[in-house]
């Protein structure tokens, strides 16, 4: 390589045998060892101004003097320093999995320094061809979160996952069982066991862990509401589990429908004599949905139980998850207010509830149009 001699403020310039510009920021000594950040451009100029902006930046507080970590280093870090204590155990499972699969392969070699717009917008394009658009979406959330926290702590400048778009995907129609077939189901299930859960799933919109997680400790039958502390998850590696809801809006208080308060206090005496049945093999852990030996009941065989209900209900075939989904359709048709609906089912943001539900939007605004007709003109037969 042939170095050229540099200008006052240019920084230790110089070309490659490849033809390539090369230049270093010099930070001085620290802990016994000299540190330098180093540039690579096309151009003698491209090379000075990666320098002096390196130098603006470290001058600014903007980033930190030291060796920069591979983003596989870093994503380890991220995932243990930052998420473990944050986000529920199958959260970060799921983070670890996509961090060793997907990321790590690809992108894991590369320094966080060095990352750019062009490597996130390439690796996307790869994941494409595996995954669908939702998975790269959430790939893209994790790479966003995990280097915001390195550009917080001063190890890069900028995030470069900013300025790429994650793939576009779209939103999956929502076919909520009509009110009517909402009715057969409640019916169908009125006098078979665990006929509460059910209700709770169409009355109030609960998630399926929420539901099975829920203790008679959370029920107030005096005041007719229930409390959503806790939810229960499958964990790999450790079984069923009671972790913390999905947000921090999930955590929520609701009220009761009465025919749901009647049909938990019968399933409390239903549980009384399967405990009394099961004499010292029952486990009591103060679950409201349990086994017959009072152990937690498990998601698998919820959802098993309810295809079997559905089909032999001869109800269209639904997601479990939709049972949320006709509950808030149910409630906006019938005049419930959004935000009500809202804090019924835990979201985060009433906009989040209605682009949600926009399918319902033209019925709620014909009714909001009768009521108004009728408010205003249906009294005086010179208006109406």
């Amino acid at each position: 390589m042939s170095r050229q001699r540099r200008g006052r403020g240019e920084g230790a310039v110089y070309k490659t045998e490849t033809g390539t510009w090369r230049g270093a920021v010099d930070f001085g000594w620290k802990d016994g060892t000299r540190h330098r950040k180093y540039v690579s451009a096309r151009t003698k100029a491209e090379a000075q101004q990666k320098i002096r902006e390196l130098t603006r930046l470290a001058e600014e507080g903007r980033i930190i003097p030291g060796r920069v970590p591979t983003l596989e280093a870093w994503m380890n870090r991220y995932l243990d320093e930052v998420a473990a204590p944050t986000v529920r155990p199958s959260t970060l499972n799921r983070y670890r999995q996509e961090t060793r699969l997907y990321i790590v392969p690809n992108l894991g070699r590369v320094k966080l320094d060095k990352l750019t717009p062009q490597h996130i917008s390439d690796f996307y394009r790869t994941m494409l061809k595996r995954l669908a658009a939702g998975s790269v979406r959430r790939l893209h959330a994790l790479l966003r979160r995990a280097l915001t926290v390195a550009v917080r702590w001063k190890i890069i400048p900028t995030n470069p996952v900013l300025s790429v778009d994650p793939p576009s995907i779209r939103r999956a129609e929502i076919t909520p069982w009509s009110l009517d077939e909402t009715k057969s189901f409640l019916t169908f299930v009125e006098n078979r066991p665990m006929a509460a859960r059910w209700q709770l799933g169409v009355a109030l919109g609960m998630r399926q862990g929420e539901v099975l997680g829920l203790s008679w400790s959370d029920i107030d039958f005096e005041g007719r509401t229930l409390r959503i502390s806790k939810a229960l998850q499958y964990q790999p590696g450790a079984g069923l589990r009671l972790v913390e809801p999905k947000t921090a809006q999930s955590r929520r208080t609701v009220a009761l429908p009465d025919h749901v308060v009647t049909s938990l206090e019968k399933h409390r005496e239903d549980q009384e004599v399967q405990r009394q049945t099961a004499g010292d093999s029952w486990i009591e852990t103060g679950l409201v949905f349990t086994t017959s030996h009072g152990t937690p009941y498990s998601p698998r065989n919820d959802y098993r139980t309810f295809k079997t209900l559905v089909a032999q209900a001869g109800l269209p075939e639904i997601r479990l998850h939709d049972l949320r989904h006709t509950a808030a359709s149910n409630m906006l048709t019938r005049g419930v207010q959004a935000r009500v609906v809202m804090e019924t089912l835990g979201h985060s943001q009433i906009s989040l509830t209605m682009n949600t539900y926009s399918h319902v939007a033209p019925n709620v605004s014909r009714d909001a149009a009768d009521v108004m007709g009728e408010a205003l003109w249906a009294s005086d037969p010179e208006l109406s």
